[in-house]
């Protein structure tokens, strides 16, 4: 009897588990990526210990843990998914796939501790024919690679503006801390975008070209822009740009 009243309540409790936002949100590798994100921040509060007095470096350290929870990252950005996707049916599906998966295993593989070391002095010049270089092309268009490149750099640097901020008030007041970033945002792009059609081939190089032409497609279909349009408000949620990392805490 106790475990038929289990299995009704599992049954109960389950669409909350799994219903599309949430399933996407994992099929998708945003749990993953956001580890990695961590750990890139963890390589980065690193370098920052050897270049910041003690008492900045640990406000730097302490502002970017809270900021960056784990828990709290995740949240922030599968709610803003949940909210301006509105059916995450279709990239559910495509995700699923299996060349869904095999994308989402190669942005995965890309952005891993070890691979971001190993490519830290650039990636290799990548040689493609010339079909390949036009279905790419597509692809960094329809993908929000740039903006969400630039919002994670900005999100660091943001942390040791907020640290600045914080042990020198009136430092970077008035808004000057995020005037500051706002200006690196259109630069980063530029920087972001410059390279990107290598960048692109070098993620995605083991897809065919018929797999490559399949994954342009569909984030190019109207299905395609809704869910790369709420990935981005998703990673600026995530990331809690533009807001100050007192405010997370109210």
């Amino acid at each position: 009897m106790r475990r038929l009243l289990f299995s009704l309540l599992m049954f109960c409790i389950l669409p909350a588990w799994a219903d599309g936002h949430d399933q996407l949100y994992k099929v998708a590798g945003w749990p993953e990526q956001r580890a990695h994100f961590n750990d890139a921040l963890s390589t980065a509060q690193q370098r920052y210990q050897n270049s910041l007095p003690p008492a900045v470096f640990q406000a730097l350290v302490n502002n970017s843990n809270q900021r960056f929870a784990p828990k709290a990252m995740d949240q922030r950005a599968e709610a803003q998914l949940r909210k301006k996707l509105i059916d995450p049916k279709p990239a559910l599906t495509f995700f699923q796939s299996p060349l869904g998966k095999k994308i989402v295993a190669a942005e995965l593989l890309a952005t891993r501790r070890d691979q971001l070391a190993k490519n830290a002095k650039g990636l290799p010049k990548i040689q493609a024919s010339d079909t390949r270089q036009l279905i790419i092309g597509h692809l960094a268009q329809a993908l929000p690679a740039r903006e969400a490149g630039a919002e994670v750099s900005l999100a660091i640097a943001g942390v040791a503006a907020d640290s600045l901020s914080s042990m020198i008030p009136g430092l970077l007041g008035g808004g000057q801390a995020q005037d500051m970033l706002n200006g690196q945002r259109q630069r980063l792009m530029e920087q972001i975008g410059a390279d990107l059609n290598n960048t692109l081939l070098y993620v995605y190089r083991d897809l065919s070209d018929d797999e490559l032409e399949e994954f342009a497609t569909f984030a190019e279909s109207i299905e395609g822009k809704a869910y790369y349009q709420a990935a981005l408000a998703a990673i600026r949620a995530g990331l809690a740009v533009g807001q100050s990392t007192s405010s997370l805490t109210q």
